[in-house]
């Protein structure tokens, strides 16, 4: 074979490489641009928003409409694109960033020392209320009724938020426990209504007879309900409760860490910002901390395994 001929060999073998090439990239493109789009953009991008989830601590709608709100000012702080929702409960947000599914979750503070020894979550900010990175859970009957302290509430029905919740679960079992109440044979009957704001509508509406939630959750009904001072007392109150975090899936990329969390502390500073974080979570401000997290570690021990579930 001449020179002349392996060339032409050569030429042939190398062009028919290069036609499966172009028809490999042209079919990939056809059928999956979701998955090149994926491939090539950044996360951050229009076409890869950085994926966050709120916790549906009170009314879902609201907390949607002002998670969206959020993600518009973090927009314009960072240059970063967002896309927001609510979780469905509060270990829906933990399961989602331990799968990869959420990187920013906005945690409640049981959430939070969950995903962290389960997933290794990482914390940018603690929230703050009233200038203070605590708050605390209290337990409320109706005013009508005979109960005036915990030992009362034997043969009683109870209403807890959410498995996952610090003040409306975690804490206020603590706190009977603590006194030598037993929870799981005091009360006659108990429930989980799934949001702080369930609690004081089920103690309104006369479903049961007392119920935990967070220092003060019968503000967040007030403008619908005018007289829910009137009709829920607090009978009792835990001991201090870091406050809910914002945090991130432990491999996300450390800078946009960084822009996430810093465009967060300059949003909180603005005045459209604040009332939009006091409008979703009654935030006042964010911060930087974790070991405040150690008393509800501590807490924790009053629990049985299968409530931590």
């Amino acid at each position: 074979m001449s020179f002349i001929q392996k060339k032409s060999s050569i030429d042939a073998t190398t062009r028919f490489f290069l036609k499966i090439c172009f028809f490999s990239t042209f079919l990939s493109l056809s059928f999956f641009p979701d998955s090149v789009s994926m491939a090539l953009s950044p996360l951050g991008g229009p076409d890869r928003p950085i994926r966050m989830m709120f916790v549906p601590s009170g009314d879902s709608q609201v907390i949607l409409k002002g998670g969206q709100e959020i993600a518009s000012l973090l927009q314009a702080e960072t240059g970063l694109h967002f896309k927001t929702s609510v979780a469905t409960s509060y270990a829906a947000v933990v399961e989602a960033m331990g799968a990869g599914q959420v990187d920013v979750g906005w945690l409640a503070t049981f959430s939070y020392v969950m995903a962290k020894e389960k997933f290794n979550v990482d914390l940018l900010l603690i929230v703050m209320r009233f200038g203070s990175p605590f708050y605390r859970g209290q337990i409320m009957v109706r005013a009508d009724s005979n109960i005036k302290t915990l030992a009362d509430l034997k043969g009683e029905t109870f209403a807890y938020g959410d498995p996952a919740s610090a003040s409306g679960h975690l804490y206020p079992k603590a706190l009977l426990r603590s006194k030598g109440l037993d929870p799981d044979i005091l009360f006659k009957n108990s429930i989980f209504a799934g949001s702080h704001n369930a609690v004081v509508l089920s103690l309104l509406k006369g479903r049961v007879s007392a119920g935990a939630a967070y220092d003060d959750a019968r503000a967040a009904v007030a403008d619908s309900y005018p007289d829910v001072f009137d009709k829920i007392r607090v009978i009792a109150y835990t001991s201090e409760i870091p406050n809910d975090t914002v945090s991130v899936r432990n491999d996300l990329d450390p800078e946009l860490k960084i822009k996430i969390k810093e465009g967060l502390k300059r949003l909180a500073r603005t005045p459209v910002g604040s009332k939009v974080l006091k409008q979703v979570y009654g935030i006042s401000g964010l911060a930087d901390l974790d070991a405040l997290f150690d008393p509800v570690r501590k807490a924790r021990q009053f629990l049985q395994p299968k409530e931590m579930q």
